[in-house]
């Protein structure tokens, strides 16, 4: 993955939630491209941060096991721009986990203010088709959840540390 839109994890429960964070800064070029004079963060980009927190509560339900994609955008409904300055904190719930996929509902805020509302569906990828070998190489995705902190607040429903896994 090239490029994270979360920066850090704040809560992990294994099959319940998610929670962490992104800063908005002028650093990223996206903010100036998309809306010229009036830089901010572009939608399409909040709900990616949102699948990549979603997407990891769901694959990670699942051991890493399965390869997992966003499918479908149910929903979604912003309230006020993520502007410079602004820290989106995203909150990820699972709501439901069949054979073929799981959803999860989503909520961004900036301090107290609702700034977004969304609800994803995820696939899983049969083995074989589509893939031809891992989506990140050996040790990548292990390494991105480190940097976002995700070991050091991820735990199961008893409250147990999940341990670092050897097969991402």
């Amino acid at each position: 993955m090239r490029w994270f839109w979360v920066d850090r994890f704040t809560e992990f429960v294994s099959g319940s939630h998610a929670r962490g964070y992104k800063n908005v800064t002028l650093a990223e070029e996206a903010l100036d491209e998309y809306c010229p004079g009036y830089p901010m963060l572009p939608p399409t980009l909040i709900i990616e941060g949102m699948a990549q927190m979603g997407g990891i509560l769901v694959s990670e339900h699942f051991n890493f096991d399965k390869h997992v994609v966003l499918a479908k955008i149910g929903k979604a409904k912003f309230h006020q721009p993520a502007r410079c300055g602004d820290r989106l904190n995203f909150s990820v719930k699972m709501d439901a986990v069949q054979d073929l996929g799981a959803t999860v509902t989503c909520l961004s805020h900036t301090g107290d203010t609702l700034q977004a509302e969304i609800d994803l569906m995820f696939a899983f990828l049969e083995e074989g088709r589509f893939t031809n070998g891992p989506l990140f190489n050996p040790g990548m995705l292990r390494d991105m959840l480190r940097m976002m902190n995700f070991f050091h607040v991820a735990v199961d429903l008893d409250g147990n540390a999940i341990p670092e896994y050897t097969n991402i």
